[in-house]
């Protein structure tokens, strides 16, 4: 490391340059450790092999943090020009005009945007040339509070549900309150008609367990209840990407998960961070899933029989 803090990481067929790599991101406060932007460059390298097939040919938003999780957030879409230009970029349509978003395609892009105090990328649910046709499904388990309890409730209820409409699904800590569930659906559907599905499934469970869950969008209609998110179904939209990190003390990290892994007393949101994300999902907890993509039309008949019975 040079006098200023700065060093040079391999990451593939480059060399990146990390820049006051000494630079406190995560303030160590109670249980919580330390962790510097070193610490994050060295936890996306080894991520890397393992993180690059959820990125790979998706448009990210970064959400920065160049003074550490204390100081202010920069969640941003449009890429710098003063990016290399070795890094993917795509241009996409707005409301009104259009935007450059980057997209993460190799361990040396995940590194520089490390370095640019990118702590967490949130992905879109689709991928470049075919933007307008989600290859995923999230369920977003948002709880009123801290209660990981009734998390693990819905992921059983939900998973039951998604089983019996034969739907693939997978779970991953949020790194934050809840967990997602993961759907691969085969990209013949638009944004409009995946979220349609998503919502009539949440509005399943949630008129089976009123007193557990809602799909009100405005909180004061919640109460205690766990929310069934599907919002990010939607074109433009977006989910925390496997194993991004999280902007909170102890750096958690969105972590895959095995279904029996919902059985472990000791899980919670912010089970994994960077120092065991990585062994985590060595063990391939999602193994085969992005091969068993669905179709929708087959489960939207056996929801729609089971909502008219």
């Amino acid at each position: 490391m040079s006098a200023d803090g700065a060093r040079t990481v391999r990451a593939g067929r480059r060399t990146v340059r990390v820049h006051r790599a000494d630079k406190v991101l995560f303030p160590g406060s109670g249980d919580a450790k330390e962790y510097t932007k070193g610490d994050l460059v060295d936890y996306y390298r080894s991520a890397a092999p393992l993180m690059l097939p959820h990125l790979r040919g998706r448009p990210l938003m970064l959400e920065r943090h160049p003074d550490g999780i204390d100081g202010p957030r920069f969640m941003q879409k449009n890429t710098p020009e003063n990016h290399p230009d070795w890094i993917t970029r795509v241009e996409l349509a707005k409301e009104g005009g259009t935007v450059c978003h980057t997209v993460c395609d190799d361990t040396a892009t995940l590194v520089y945007l490390a370095d640019q105090a990118a702590v967490t990328l949130h992905r879109w649910l689709s991928r470049v040339g075919r933007v307008d046709r989600p290859d995923r499904m999230v369920f977003d388990l948002d709880p009123a509070g801290d209660d990981f309890a009734a998390v693990r409730e819905a992921a059983r209820w939900l998973g039951e549900l998604l089983d019996e409409l034969k739907l693939p699904s997978a779970l991953m800590t949020t790194g934050s309150r809840g967990l997602h569930v993961v759907v691969p659906v085969d990209g013949r559907h638009d944004f409009d008609e995946v979220r349609a599905f998503a919502r009539d499934v949440a509005d399943t469970l949630a008129e089976a367990h009123p007193d557990r869950l809602t799909t009100a969008a405005r909180k004061k209609d919640r109460g205690e209840r766990l929310y069934l998110d599907v919002g990010r179904n939607a074109y433009a939209q977006t989910a925390v990407a496997p194993l991004t990190v999280r902007a909170l003390p102890g750096a958690p990290v969105a972590t895959p998960m095995d279904w029996s892994q919902l059985d472990d007393p000791g899980l919670h949101a912010r089970r994994w961070t960077i120092a065991d994300a990585v062994e985590q999902v060595r063990g391939d907890p999602w193994a085969g899933l992005l091969s068993k993509a669905r179709a929708l039309g087959p489960a939207r008949r056996r929801l729609d029989a089971l909502r008219g019975a």
